[in-house]
């Protein structure tokens, strides 16, 4: 049986809620998508993908978890039911939230933030999709908005995750004027023609409402580690990992 290595994240105080980020150490994939790649969307042999998606939901204990077909767009889906680990993912959007114990939320991602979410009264978790576009568009701003309005919280009532993904030494963007548009000129290096994608993800949950101190990150960057993650700007044919998200 496949085994797929993953880090384990908690949020103080919060012990019922679970949070886990696979990497691409180990798994039953080929190469380009060896070993640990989790998405059917990648060209990779689905049994293998199967099998580490298994694997995977075996290892964390959980039977069911939902993911979305991602579109670089702002739809969240609420309470979706539920679905076996290698079911394929059929829905529209870019981010999930459950009430439901035991549900795991998935976000797969080769470069992109993922975001895990959590009610600071256990009421609910949810998880965001965000790549440059989400920045471009101020996702983790308007998806926290819609989440706390959906559940009748208050924003500064929610812990935030930030997953492993593309650090700001590597966010190079030719076209950044075309690419973001007005508004983003303090993210940007000009010399290196950076976007510090992790502060302006960070500012966008403060400005939505989210205390500071309850916004944590895993700063551990996907093109720069490639024995660990996947990276779509280092390489296109590549796998996907996953973070995932639920309550016991």
């Amino acid at each position: 049986m496949a085994q797929i290595n993953y880090i384990p994240f908690s949020f103080p105080g919060l012990e019922d809620i679970y949070c886990a980020f696979s990497t691409r150490v180990s798994g039953a994939c080929k190469a380009p998508y060896d070993k640990g790649d989790l998405s059917y969307e990648t060209g990779a042999d689905a049994f293998d993908v199967r099998a580490n998606r298994t694997a995977l939901a075996a290892a964390l204990g959980i039977s069911s978890w939902k993911e979305c077909r991602q579109v670089h767009g702002s739809n969240i889906v609420f309470e979706p039911d539920s679905a076996l680990p290698e079911d394929k993912g059929t829905e529209e959007g870019d981010g999930l939230a459950t009430s439901r114990k035991g549900l795991g939320l998935v976000i797969k991602t080769a470069d992109c933030q993922p975001i895990l979410l959590a009610h600071s009264g256990a009421g609910f978790v949810a998880a965001l999709h965000n790549g440059w576009r989400g920045n471009s568009m101020a996702f983790p701003t308007s998806g926290v908005k819609e989440i706390c309005e959906h559940y009748g919280v208050e924003p500064h009532e929610l812990m935030a995750v930030r997953g492993p993904s593309l650090s700001p030494a590597f966010a190079e963007f030719i076209n950044f004027e075309d690419d973001f548009g007005p508004g983003f000129e303090k993210y940007y290096d000009q010399q290196s023609k950076t976007v510090d994608l992790w502060k302006l993800t960070r500012h966008q949950l403060v400005a939505a409402g989210l205390k500071r101190k309850n916004i944590y990150s895993l700063d551990l960057c996907t093109y720069a580690m490639k024995e660990t993650f996947f990276s779509y700007r280092r390489a296109k044919d590549t796998g996907r990992q996953m973070s995932i998200i639920w309550k016991r």
